[in-house]
Formats: C-alpha cells, structure tokens, sequence
C-alpha cells in the first residue's frame, strides 16, 4: 500500500457512503426502532437504534470523505 492510498476501489468507497446514508435513514425514520419493539426489546431497541444512527452517520461522514478526495484527485488529472 502507497503513502496514503486507500486499497478499496472506487465503487467500494462509493458503497460504503450509500451503506451509510441507508442505516442513518432507517433509524433515522424510525423503521429499526419499530423493528426491534416488533422483536419485542423495548428500551434496549431505542438505544440499538441510536448506535446504529450514529454508525451509519460516521459511515456517512467518512466514506463521504473518501468520495470527495478520490473525485478530486481524477478531476486535478
């Protein structure tokens, strides 16, 4: 591995922010806090919910990131 360089491709990258945007939007909207009251767990579904919003907000964020830099760098070629 280069200085810097990430392994992953470009499609892997770009997978990892769509992974992201999709889990913040599911609890975001609610639908793994019904899921998870459906799985009957009550409280421990609510804090599930916010471990898995804030998993896929920094999935969003750094992924996100990536995305950015390897589009800057084909676009400065």
């Amino acid at each position: 591995m280069s200085h810097g360089q990430s392994s992953c491709g470009v499609f892997g990258i770009f997978l990892g922010f769509i992974t992201g945007v999709i889990w913040l939007l599911l609890a975001v909207l609610g639908t793994t806090s019904d899921f998870f009251v459906l799985l009957g767990l009550g409280n421990l579904g609510n804090i599930l919910t916010i471990l898995i919003a804030l998993i896929g907000f920094l999935a969003f964020i750094i992924f996100g990131l990536f995305v950015f830099k390897v589009a800057w760098r084909r676009c400065r070629k």
